[in-house]
């Protein structure tokens, strides 16, 4: 994990100053570990909510990593004369580690988007990622959340992928 010499404070969000490489490279060393990470790709939506939510706030600083995933807050550190390297994406680290987790063999569960586009996401991540075994899909569209942490702790996933939205 990175040190706290590493962050930049956005509104209250500490992001970590690195590279799309530097990212991919610590998680895929992370997965290897076995070590569970929370990470937070923050776009400047979810920094505004959550000046104003401070529960909120915490949540997103209470992840391992959060991310600039949005042009607004590289600008903004830039302002600040805090500079970030770049945008660090949560499609492009998803890319990165899909193409990585394909060569690896690792599992992979998927939480999120609505049901069709999750059906989707299944059949193209098997056609383009042949060796990555599919732990499980849940679409975003749940009430019972016990359920679906006990679903994703029973697949025994290397990797989770969570794309439910702001502010959900």
């Amino acid at each position: 994990m990175f040190n706290k010499s590493k962050l930049v404070n956005i509104l209250g969000i500490n992001f970590l100053s690195i590279t799309n490489k530097q990212f991919v490279d610590q998680l895929k060393t992370d997965s290897n570990l076995h070590l569970n990470r929370f990470v937070v790709t923050a776009n400047p939506e979810i920094v505004l909510a959550a000046r104003k939510d401070k529960e909120y706030a915490n949540i997103i600083n209470s992840a391992d990593y959060v991310v600039a995933d949005g042009i607004g807050i590289i600008k903004g550190a830039k302002i600040l004369k805090k500079p970030l390297p770049e945008r660090v994406t949560g499609y492009d680290t998803m890319l990165s580690l899909l193409s990585w987790a394909n060569q690896e063999r690792k599992k992979i569960y998927f939480l999120g988007a609505k049901p069709e586009v999750a059906q989707t996401l299944s059949s193209k991540i098997k056609e383009t990622y042949p060796g990555i075994h599919i732990a499980g899909i849940n679409d975003g569209y749940f009430k019972d959340d016990s359920y679906i942490v006990e679903t994703i702790k029973n697949s025994n996933p290397d990797i989770i992928f969570v794309a439910l939205g702001f502010p959900k």
